[in-house]
């Protein structure tokens, strides 16, 4: 069972992260995962991906109809190749080593992004963003900024429905081909699903900062949270 300090540490991170992602489309990762990855760290990934299953799914249940499925088929695809990846780097690669590596293109990303008028979304760049997210999702439970990025200048609620779909089958196969490789021990489920009802009450608690994002801040949010994410991947490799 999980300890009276995971529910507080943990739990307290999951709720924040939430409000985030409830917000923008992504945070769980950005905000929880640095938090039980230094406290907990025998808990990681698998407690931040069984949380992140039941987030998106609350969020579906108000945005769905605005999910963009079409595109959605491409980065699928990319993300079924990236998830074996994520696997052996877990397996493989220093953590640090990782963490700097996802943190670097995150941020070139970002950079490219920032330099250009537009993001072009198309079949190749929707695949290729399946792909790294499925790696550095797999791997690090923060895969959300590679989508996010081709979202960054639609509405709220087809970028928050758009990632929610997305986490949430991404969530699913991560779970079960660490599960499948002996990689999930019970201890991460178990953590995991102790902290639904925390990341459930963020939800509920983000309604009056989705209001205010769609109000035509979602674009700023959007970069704010996925350079946070890549900075914090960065600095936590280089004090580990």
């Amino acid at each position: 069972m999980p300890t009276l300090e995971f529910l507080l540490v943990g739990g307290l991170a999951a709720l924040l992260g939430a409000i985030v992602q409830s917000s923008v489309g992504l945070g769980v990762g950005l905000v929880a995962t640095p938090v039980v990855t230094l406290v907990f760290p025998d808990l990681m990934p698998g407690a931040i991906l069984v949380a992140a299953v039941f987030l998106p799914l609350a969020t579906l249940t108000r945005e769905v109809r605005h999910a963009d499925l079409r595109g959605l088929r491409w980065a699928f695809a990319g993300r079924a190749a990236g998830t074996p990846l994520g696997v052996w780097v877990v397996a493989a690669v220093p953590d640090r080593a990782l963490e700097a590596m996802i943190g670097g293109v995150v941020l070139a990303a970002l950079a490219a992004t920032l330099w250009t008028a537009t993001v072009p979304r198309n079949p190749g760049t929707l695949g290729a963003a399946g792909l790294v997210a499925g790696a550095t999702g797999t791997a690090s439970g923060i895969g959300g900024p590679p989508i996010a990025l081709l979202y960054q200048r639609d509405s709220g609620p087809r970028v928050r429905a758009t990632l929610a779909v997305f986490f949430t089958v991404g969530a699913l196969v991560s779970l079960l081909t660490l599960g499948a490789v002996g990689q999930l021990p019970a201890r991460q489920v178990t953590a995991g699903l102790a902290l639904t009802p925390f990341v459930l009450a963020g939800f509920v608690l983000a309604g009056p900062v989705r209001r205010y994002l769609d109000a035509g801040r979602m674009r700023i949010a959007v970069l704010v949270v996925v350079g946070t994410s890549a900075v914090t991947l960065i600095v936590r490799s280089l004090a580990g």
